[in-house]
């Protein structure tokens, strides 16, 4: 019988999601603007980890919604070209963040707008010395556990904005109500769960996970993400339709290797038909040569519903992933290391 190892509660953090998302929502409903922010060409969102994922998850979510460019930069820079018709969104969990505050020294000198999102440290403390307006979200929680801190307050930013006209109270509402329905049965370690049965299949191996460029590859870099930190597997991700321009002939020598490898195929129906066709075909070419290769496609009345489900389905096959090595999912031991020698250098 596998121990599950989980004395700081990410089983509790994964099931929660949901909950997260509502009180997020309510956050953002407060969101409240004193500065003067016009004539926005485009959207800078800067973090590290899992402060930066709810800035992909955006670019995802508000795919045909956004008429501006939005991108997510990680770096101790922000682009050359950001200028005061830039919009730079600070997301740090910890406030703490080394590249982060590099990154919003840079924009301060780039006179570009921007709006903060922390749960408070040096980087709350610098935005309240330069008069910025940012958002305290709760702390406690590993970062990797706060996304819906990470990605809604911004959605409710954008919304205040102007920059969305969309109705993001009933899309969260809904997919608040579908994440709910599904994760008592996400939280057993049954064969009656798809979580539980995927991660018994992939947890001795190393996952290569595919998305539609855009869409769902933004959350197979989630699910690579969450198997590296909470399960302590290297994963990788790419995306279609670039894959099939060069990935997929690596698909072919050091076969002993190929043998420890899996493939998931996140796939939507918003997929474009043909990268639907693509992955189909890629499936069939490589089925000779990689044993395990597994199609998630979940359900959801709306694309929104959908994508935040996929993202849910993997946080629970990542826990699974780490119990089933008997892993305690919560420590980041070899990234505390890295923070500290960082100190000393």
């Amino acid at each position: 019988m596998t121990k599950f190892i989980d004395p700081q509660g990410m089983k509790d953090a994964v099931y929660n999601f949901a909950d997260d998302i509502n009180q997020a929502s309510k956050i953002g409903k407060k969101i409240r603007l004193n500065k003067k922010y016009n004539n926005i060409h485009n959207i800078i969102v800067i973090g590290m980890g899992g402060s930066a994922i709810g800035g992909d998850i955006n670019k995802m979510l508000l795919k045909n919604d956004l008429s501006i460019p939005l991108i997510v930069s990680r770096n101790y820079f922000i682009p050359k070209w950001a200028n005061k018709h830039s919009l730079v969104v600070v997301s740090s969990y910890s406030g703490g963040t080394e590249e982060t505050l590099s990154a919003f020294k840079d924009a301060l000198s780039k006179e570009c707008q921007i709006y903060g999102i922390t749960t408070g440290g040096t980087l709350s403390k610098k935005l309240s010395s330069n008069n910025l307006d940012f958002i305290l979200t709760p702390s406690g929680l590993q970062p990797r556990a706060a996304l819906a801190y990470s990605f809604v307050p911004m959605l409710y930013l954008f919304l205040h904005l102007g920059l969305i006209k969309i109705d993001l109270n009933n899309n969260l509402m809904n997919s608040i109500k579908l994440l709910k329905s599904v994760r008592d049965d996400y939280s057993l370690n049954d064969q009656k769960n798809p979580t539980w049965v995927l991660s018994n299949k992939i947890f001795e191996t190393i996952p290569i996970i595919y998305g539609e460029t855009d869409n769902t590859s933004i959350i197979a870099l989630r699910w690579s993400n969450q198997l590296s930190e909470n399960s302590k597997m290297l994963a990788f991700y790419n995306e279609i339709p670039e894959f099939n321009h060069n990935e997929i002939v690596g698909w072919e020598n050091n076969p002993k290797l190929i043998e420890k490898l899996s493939i998931i195929w996140l796939t939507d129906e918003s997929d474009h038909e043909r990268i639907s066709i693509r992955q189909k075909i890629s499936n069939r070419i490589l089925e000779t040569i990689v044993k395990n290769q597994f199609e998630i496609s979940l359900h959801g009345t709306t694309r929104f519903e959908r994508l935040l489900h996929l993202i849910h389905f993997g946080d629970w096959v990542s826990l699974w992933c780490a119990y089933l090595h008997g892993t305690d999912p919560s420590p980041v031991e070899k990234i505390l290391r890295l923070k500290e020698e960082l100190i000393d250098q």
